[in-house]
């Protein structure tokens, strides 16, 4: 289908959506640059001597910002057929948790709580890290490769705990409260740290069977740390890599092969493809 026979909708739809064309291009250029900026802007504020000289521009700057993402936001709501598909998606959400934090700043003023409050609202505003997510074609396919192997990965984590649990438990009698293995789940929170190899080292056996059991359990954390990896990039070898980045005007859809001409998804004509 011709650019020309798109009506507004579609063509904002594939600037905003889509990386085809120039303008798309640009738009995620500058989207790109302003999430960044505002990541600086976040960590400059926390810097409390910067903040004190540069409050006024760095206020300034974040509500520039700001209002670009609150007009992003919108934008990309009224593009598609169907809002609520991308506003209760998982980047319409981060979208908006990254939009919200100023706004509400104007809810809490005038107290001490309300600073904390107001605190608390500037941590949100790292979640717009993760839009980068979406530019990065790669992490799309490792959701994917996570989500196929979620089962696998559930019942893995399972048998680590039964072990943790069982290592935990006869580390308790073994060692005893004496030398610090006060509890069951004192005694699990040890065999949770040995087994990862982290060994924070504030509990540690000091018999020569507790020792034993230790030295079992870090061979077996390093024996299984590569389980998980080996789950996770057996599943992306199997997942097709596509650049097309087109995205689909009614359900916002996208990672579709490079030939389809209607979406995986809801079944909507993609606009990109022609007649």
């Amino acid at each position: 289908m011709d650019n020309k026979t798109l009506n507004w909708r579609d063509k904002l739809h594939e600037v905003i959506y889509e990386a085809d064309t120039p303008a798309g291009k640009l738009f995620d250029i500058a989207l790109l640059f302003a999430i960044l900026m505002s990541i600086v802007l976040v960590m400059l504020e926390s810097v409390e001597t910067i903040d004190n000289k540069y409050h006024h521009i760095l206020y300034v700057s974040e509500w520039i910002i700001t209002i670009f993402f609150s007009i992003e936001y919108i934008l990309r709501i009224i593009s598609i057929k169907t809002p609520s598909k991308y506003i209760f998606s998982f980047y319409g959400i981060i979208d908006l948790l990254s939009t919200i934090p100023m706004y509400l700043t104007f809810f809490f003023v005038g107290s001490h709580s309300s600073l904390i409050a107001l605190r608390a609202l500037r941590l949100l505003r790292v979640f717009r890290i993760l839009k980068v997510s979406r530019y990065i074609g790669e992490s799309n396919q490792l959701i994917k490769a996570l989500n196929a192997s979620k089962a696998k990965i559930g019942v893995f984590l399972y048998f680590v705990l039964i072990i943790c649990i069982i290592l935990g438990s006869v580390m308790y009698f073994v060692e005893g409260a004496e030398n610090g293995f006060t509890s069951i789940p004192r005694s699990i929170y040890w065999s949770i740290v040995t087994l990862t190899t982290v060994g924070y080292g504030d509990i540690a056996p000091q018999t020569a069977l507790g020792q034993f059991i230790a030295s079992i359990t870090v061979i077996i954390g390093y024996a299984i740390i590569a389980i998980p990896t080996g789950i996770v990039s057996s599943e992306m070898t199997k997942k097709e890599v596509h650049l097309n980045t087109q995205s689909c005007s009614n359900c916002s859809y996208s990672g579709h092969k490079d030939d389809a001409e209607f979406c995986y998804n809801c079944g909507n004509k993609l606009k990109g493809n022609k007649e």
